[in-house]
């Protein structure tokens, strides 16, 4: 058989007795035949990779690995580009100072409630803040809260089963002066918008106010009661009905009261940035919540609110 390949040479395959062909050339130049290489068709390797269903499903095997463990290399680059970027916009804080809460009548007319002013206490807590751009970001908080109020002087009080049973019908108070304090402390979870505004070039100060709700939890609640009275039946106190009495007492009313609370939070404040990630800040600001304390109406019905002032420290990652 004879093989023209595009060039002055012939070729031609010569079979041999071993099975092996032999490839010749013949030149027309110079009219002779050169022997070329002789080569063995049995030990040319088998190079069909689909010979058999085993090296089939071999072969995707090896490639569905391959990209799964492409497609897990990509997302851990992803996420972890994500969690670095995101990292950058997280901020926590710590503060602590002092509340100065308040006890607001509810306008039923009752004298249990009136009268309060407002009384001392702390206030501390810790906070988390994502950054959504320079001007705003979202804090979750969790912070000791104090509440209640105080009395001084002349007012109202609730008779015990002993003193009611030997007063008239519809004697549904007693009078004396003495000093009462409502003392409430509650753990809330401010959930706040935060906007924040430089005001000056050459200083790294920020102007901050935040607003939002939030959910309290009474810890515990106390009366604590001082001083000794002569009890009386009326208001104007012309009616004694005993001696001086002790009222130095420390009740623990968390019973009569709803344990659960939610309301209004807010604050205005500044910060001073230290560095990139440090800062100092202070704020001023209150809450108030919507919920009634008492549990029996026949107590009244007030509401807490407080006014806060607090130091902190803040760092973002």
């Amino acid at each position: 058989m004879l093989l023209t390949a595009g060039c002055p040479h012939l070729w031609e395959l010569h079979p041999t007795l071993s099975g092996q062909m032999r490839f010749s050339s013949f030149t027309p130049i110079s009219g002779h035949f050169r022997q070329k290489n002789i080569f063995h068709f049995d030990q040319i390797p088998n190079t069909n990779l689909y010979s058999g269903n085993e090296n089939r499903n071999s072969i995707y095997l090896n490639y569905s690995k391959m990209k799964k463990h492409a497609l897990l290399l990509t997302l851990i680059t992803l996420l972890g580009g994500y969690v670095t970027l995101s990292a950058q916009n997280i901020t926590i804080g710590a503060k602590g100072g002092f509340s100065i809460p308040n006890l607001t009548s509810g306008g039923t007319g009752n004298p249990l409630n009136n009268g309060y002013s407002s009384r001392l206490g702390p206030a501390f807590g810790i906070y988390g803040e994502y950054h959504f751009s320079n001007l705003f970001s979202i804090s979750l908080g969790l912070e000791y809260s104090s509440q209640g109020g105080k009395k001084k002087g002349f007012q109202a009080f609730s008779p015990s089963a002993q003193q009611a049973a030997m007063l008239p019908e519809n004697t549904p108070y007693l009078y004396a002066s003495y000093n009462s304090e409502a003392k409430l402390n509650y753990l809330i979870v401010p959930v706040l918008a935060r906007f924040n505004w430089s005001i000056c070039r050459t200083l790294p100060l920020k102007f901050v106010a935040a607003v939002g709700p939030f959910a309290g939890f009474l810890l515990n609640a106390h009366q604590v009661t001082s001083g000794s009275s002569v009890i009386y039946l009326d208001a104007a106190g012309q009616y004694p009905i005993s001696s001086m009495q002790s009222f130095d007492a420390n009740t623990n009313i968390k019973d009569q009261l709803h344990t659960f609370n939610m309301g209004i939070n807010g604050f205005i404040g500044f910060t001073y940035n230290l560095t990139s990630k440090n800062a100092l800040f202070i704020e001023g600001g209150g809450n108030f919540g919507f919920i009634p304390i008492q549990k029996n109406s026949s107590d009244g019905k007030n509401y807490t609110g407080a006014g806060v002032v607090t130091i902190g420290y803040s760092y973002t990652f």
